[in-house]
């Protein structure tokens, strides 16, 4: 039995488009997440970058499912003492969506090089435009 690896120099990148519109910000960061590390294709390979361009549009209308838009909050540290910023959620769907699917979507990938390349080529937007029409990206449809 014989396994196909595969090579950095033979990856072929597609661009696809994720509607986020009425979906959960958790499944939709999930699908991003595996077409950015190329777990759908068939020759995927753990150790090298072989995944695709992901663009989710409508970010501002995800929805968090139970309590979670008011209950979970985003914390980060400035780096001086006393320091530690949160954040509900609540405020950060209703400012920034963008960065809100982009946390999700990078808790979900590798924490190396390889996890790192791929978030750049994630492109999220809040509205239902984009500016990669020149890309020809395919609308993903979950099956």
């Amino acid at each position: 039995m014989s396994t196909t690896l595969a090579k950095k120099e033979t990856v072929v990148r597609k661009w696809y488009i994720i509607d986020a519109a009425g979906k959960p910000l958790g499944k939709t960061a999930v699908t991003a997440a595996n077409l950015l590390r190329g777990k759908h294709k068939v020759d995927f390979t753990p150790n090298v970058d072989c995944g695709d361009f992901v663009i989710i549009t409508n970010a501002d209308k995800a929805i968090l499912t139970g309590n979670k838009l008011n209950a979970k909050t985003y914390y980060h540290h400035s780096g001086w003492i006393g320091g530690m910023k949160k954040v509900s959620y609540k405020k950060l769907m209703a400012e920034r969506p963008e960065f809100a699917m982009q946390l999700a979507v990078k808790g979900m990938l590798p924490k190396n090089t390889i996890g790192s390349k791929a978030l750049t080529r994630l492109k999220v937007y809040s509205g239902d435009s984009h500016k990669h029409a020149a890309q020809k990206p395919e609308l993903w449809v979950e099956a």
